[in-house]
């Protein structure tokens, strides 16, 4: 199914373009909007009257200085040069791709004034594969991803560098190879390419993907490690739950029930003399429910943003031209941190269940670190070392973005988002994530097989999805690409 921009988008769409290739197209709403937006541009320009900000005069603090007619085109490729600065290891294919999408889409909403060849040749350069190459470091996130963006519109205009099937060459090279003509910027275009949070929020977009995925998986991985700890699932009861009715804890809960549903492995263990289990195991619903409910929050404010203007000035659909906020990226940086802190709970509650897995004073009978021989075997010792580095790796990375500024543009950006910096962030705070439940899964695996009895079915079919790739544990091995490989599991919805 084609992606069409102009039409409300969703993160599965920016998914679907970014990952899967999906072939994007221009509504006929998106082409009407951009039509009519920039005949507004088109009566400003053949007017004589006060200047209009991002058509005839500079930008930022130069905000006050008259351009003449005459270097209007000028204008905008010296500020499509001029602010590509970034600096940095290149975004990944996937959020380029996810980045052009989302530049396309704001300009086609029909509040930029840009030309409708504009978003054309965005979307050529999508279902061709021309990828410019957009260094990760040197946006403040306000106005927008300034520095980032500007290096795609360098492509755009047959300057810079992109990637051509796997291949990295001069921007011009790569479009004459797709068969794409470069454009000329016209007034108000450049400002409009590089204004706006699309690189943060193509980044996040793909994160909170991910993110949805781990936050679901962490029930299955928790599930199988009370299972292997002979944990008790009273505290899901539907009972307990309602009395504190978050809507996360209580999708959580009903999820570990289906998981756990006909275990004999709880049924072995009903009336034992345990009153109490570990916060990692009791408070699944509570801690996994929480980080459902704060994913959720950013997912919605992502929403909101795929289908924004967040371009400056805007071309309002009364006709006159406006200056405005609608680029500053706190709303997304703020959403995005927020869910940056969710994943780090989820992978601290995960460490914390491994670290009693491998434990045989808290595991309920299962033999140290789960090695067969023990003393002559360390089975899973280190593998909750590793578990505890990359948590605090994660804890590490956390600290909220959206709370840091520093002024730029000599004082009129005084106030920034730092919003790319929370979406970086978070997108490896999501790969650290899932690495830690990847090791909860495997170990928790071995754990389960242990004890000799059928787990829930969910469970079951879980412990199958790792068996159908790792080995059980018969003795001391290299598990760095069983890990790998559950991680990868893991990303791809295996486990859900």
């Amino acid at each position: 199914m084609k992606v069409a921009i102009g039409e409300p988008l969703a993160i599965a769409d920016v998914v679907r373009v970014a990952r899967d290739r999906a072939e994007v197209v221009l509504a006929e709403r998106g082409r009407a909007a951009l039509v009519r937006a920039r005949e507004v541009v088109e009566r400003v320009l053949l007017a004589d009257g006060t200047p209009t900000y991002g058509v005839d005069t500079g930008f930022g603090a130069l905000a006050e200085v008259r351009v003449a007619r005459g270097d209007l085109r000028l204008l905008q490729k010296n500020l499509v040069r001029s602010h590509a600065v970034g600096v940095g290891e290149p975004l990944s294919t996937e959020a380029v791709r996810a980045t052009m999408l989302l530049r396309a889409q704001v300009l086609a909403q029909g509040y930029s004034g840009v030309r409708v060849v504009i978003v054309e040749r965005l979307i050529e350069m999508l279902n061709r594969g021309v990828h410019p190459v957009i260094p990760s470091l040197g946006s403040v996130g306000a106005c927008g991803d300034l520095a980032p963006l500007a290096h795609l519109a360098l492509v755009l205009i047959g300057e810079g560098e992109a990637e051509l099937g796997g291949e990295r060459v001069p921007g011009a090279e790569a479009l004459a190879r797709a068969g794409i003509e470069p454009v000329v910027l016209e007034p108000k275009e450049g400002l409009a390419l590089i204004n706006g949070t699309a690189v943060m929020l193509g980044l996040g977009a793909l994160a909170l993907d991910l993110a949805q995925v781990l936050v679901e998986t962490a029930d299955v991985t928790g599930a199988m490690s009370l299972e292997a700890l002979k944990g008790s699932i009273v505290p899901f009861e539907p009972a307990i739950v309602e009395a504190r009715p978050h809507p996360g804890a209580l999708a959580a809960a009903a999820h570990l029930r289906e998981l756990l549903a006909d275990s004999a492995i709880n049924g072995s263990h009903a009336d034992c003399a345990e009153v109490q289990d570990a916060y990692s195991l009791r408070c699944m619903p509570q801690v996994h429910g929480s980080a459902r409910d704060l994913l959720a929050f950013a997912a919605g404010v992502v929403g909101i943003e795929l289908n924004a203007a967040t371009d400056n000035p805007l071309v309002l659909p009364d006709g006159r031209i406006r200056s405005g906020g609608n680029f500053h990226g706190q709303p997304v940086a703020a959403a995005l941190d927020t869910a940056m802190i969710a994943l780090v709970d989820l992978a601290s509650i995960s460490e914390r269940r491994i670290a009693y897995l491998v434990d045989d004073k808290r595991s309920r009978g299962l033999p140290a670190f789960l090695a067969r021989r023990v003393g002559l075997e360390s089975g899973f010792m280190m593998a909750q070392v590793t578990a505890a580095s990359l948590v605090a790796e994660a804890r590490a990375m956390a600290v909220p973005r959206s709370m840091d500024s520093i002024p730029t543009s000599a004082d009129r950006e005084d106030h920034v988002s730092m919003g790319m910096g929370s979406a970086r962030a978070l997108s490896e705070v999501a790969r650290l994530c899932a690495w830690v439940l990847g090791i909860e899964a495997v170990i928790a695996a071995e754990g389960v097989e242990q004890r000799g009895l059928e787990p829930g079915l969910g469970v079951r079919r879980a412990l199958a999805a790792v068996r159908a790739r790792v080995p059980a544990l018969t003795g001391d091995r290299v598990l760095a690409p069983d890990f790998a490989t559950v991680r990868a599991l893991i990303e791809a919805r295996g486990l859900l």
